[in-house]
């Protein structure tokens, strides 16, 4: 799931929350906004961490090796 599936799922998981008064028997729609939006909020957590290592550190310097080969296989 990319960043902008988290973004939805905070973005569904307030309205659940703070823009219906919605009454299912046996589900609590507030409480499935809540963990939609936790869920949402620990995915760009993990999102940004990725994309930070993956990072390419600049002024970094990248050594190719040139190897020769002899035709043999």
């Amino acid at each position: 799931m990319g960043l902008g599936g988290c973004i939805i799922l905070i973005a569904v998981g307030a309205i659940l929350t703070f823009a219906t008064d919605w009454h299912a028997s046996g589900v609590n729609v507030h409480v499935v906004g809540l963990i939609l939006m936790l869920v949402g909020i620990i995915g760009v957590a993990v999102f940004t961490s990725v994309l930070r290592r993956r990072r390419v550190v600049p002024g970094a310097t990248i050594v190719e090796e040139d190897r020769h080969h002899d035709g043999l296989l």
